[in-house]
């Protein structure tokens, strides 16, 4: 309902109605969603769907304000507020606070300050030669992956070489997809698009639109239950702290999670990529009728076996695909999960994005092979803080994030490579503590 005071409003409209949070807080279902940006009512129940984004991530901030997640995944602020203006309903109204739920503001504007500092910094702008350099990289190991067994025959010792160059070259083409996904190459997005489709599409046999749908919604609200898909386990993890002791109270046992921290090593790291991704991206381009993805999907696997069939014949080329796959999921669930599965795993708490960022990641110590294994998402914090600004320039903004930090008490956490690995088992190992616990005594 609104405020009483009125003001002019967008052409066309007439008077502009002012708005409480309380009012506000009331649309946050699929039927009915509105979100504050900038101060700004906008009623987002229809458009969402179309948004290019994916329904979800925007349906993610619907009742509360999403001012800083909107600067976060929008290089181009001033191009997407005119797709907003026609879903421009009001106003907050004059008494209220900017953020809503009791954040603190004055955090909430050094944040902002510290976004504006990095831009007038230049660390938005992309270095050419870091990328060109990058993917030159990951060509130079598809050739040498053909190169060694042209010329060294298909023996085991050349045929294991050919294997890890591929899933090394799998593995950096993941770290690089994610970079166009993110649209921190280009200026313009449309370029990012199409060099996101031709790495992830051409040079790895997945879906773009599957990867920006699901990881958007991470970065909108990490290890956060029904909204964060990576914490979406379907009863085969229980996660955090909260979880294992609901499931434990409800007596839910789909597996000995108990356990957990033991059969993560035979259904996590070697299944992801090779089936459960796998399965997934096939069915969704294929039910969501995505033929422009496919379409790329289907040039990687035909430079692929076009390329291999000559060496293996068509059942050798299966079988040395599924072992790249499987080194190559050891690799991405070891680097993704060690900035995550650590830390704070819940419901919904309404943070403002500074704190809710920093509760759900940490960083790994910078070095030359830590930034190349991990694709620089060793610098897990300054990217989900700023998911568009190039990774070679996170080490340049780290100092200052870690400055803020400090100022209002927010955790940054960092720690060593091997330590962030035993770490996710020793979090997997608690949680599953922590459901016996009460499955036994609550």
């Amino acid at each position: 309902m609104g405020m009483g005071g009125e003001q002019e409003g967008d052409a066309g409209r007439g008077a502009l109605t002012f708005y409480s949070w309380d009012e506000i807080r009331k649309h946050d279902r699929v039927s009915d969603r509105w979100l504050v940006i900038e101060r700004r009512v906008y009623d987002i129940t229809k458009w969402s769907r179309r948004h290019p984004g994916g329904g979800r991530v925007i349906g993610h901030y619907a009742g509360e304000d999403a001012t800083d997640a909107f600067r976060a995944f929008h290089p181009d602020v001033n191009f997407v507020r005119k797709f907003l203006k026609p879903l421009h309903i009001g106003e907050l109204a004059p008494e209220e606070p900017s953020e809503d739920r009791g954040k603190n503001t004055q955090q909430v504007e050094d944040f902002r300050a510290l976004r504006k500092t990095a831009e007038e910094m230049g660390l938005f702008n992309a270095s050419p030669v870091f990328f060109i350099l990058y993917l030159s990289h990951i060509l130079l190991m598809e050739f040498l992956a053909w190169f060694t067994l042209w010329y060294f025959g298909t023996g085991w010792i050349p045929t294991t070489i050919t294997l890890f160059i591929l899933a090394t070259s799998q593995a950096q083409a993941g770290w690089l997809q994610h970079d166009f996904g993110h649209l921190s190459v280009f200026k313009k997005s449309k370029w990012n698009h199409l060099a996101h489709k031709f790495v992830i599409g051409h040079l790895k046999g997945a879906s773009a639109n599957w990867w920006n749908h699901r990881h958007f919604q991470h970065h909108a609200k990490p290890n956060i239950f029904k909204k964060d898909p990576d914490v979406n386990m379907v009863h085969i993890f229980v996660l955090g702290e909260t979880q294992p002791v609901e499931y434990g109270i409800k007596k839910m046992k789909m597996l000995p999670y108990n356990h957990q921290h033991q059969y993560f090593f035979l259904i996590g790291p070697p299944l992801l990529i090779p089936v459960y991704f796998t399965v997934q991206i096939m069915t969704t381009m294929i039910t969501r009728k995505d033929w422009v993805d496919l379409i790329w999907a289907f040039t990687y696997y035909g430079r692929y076996f076009g390329t291999y069939i000559p060496f293996f014949g068509v059942l050798g080329c299966l079988v040395l695909l599924s072992l790249v796959r499987f080194v190559e999921s050891h690799w991405f669930v070891w680097v993704t999960q060690m900035n995550h599965l650590p830390m704070e795993i819940d419901n919904e708490k309404h943070r403002d994005w500074l704190s809710g960022q920093l509760a759900a990641t940490c960083n790994i110590e910078p070095s030359f092979f830590n930034d190349w294994f991990s694709g620089h998402l060793n610098f897990q914090i300054e990217h989900h803080l700023f998911p568009t600004m190039p990774r070679h320039n996170y080490y340049k903004i780290a100092p200052l994030v870690r400055s803020l930090c400090s100022k209002y008490g927010v955790h940054y956490e960092e720690k060593p490579l091997l330590r962030a690995f035993q770490d996710v088992i020793r979090s997997l190992k608690k949680s599953g503590e922590l459901w016996l616990d009460a499955y036994l005594h609550k």
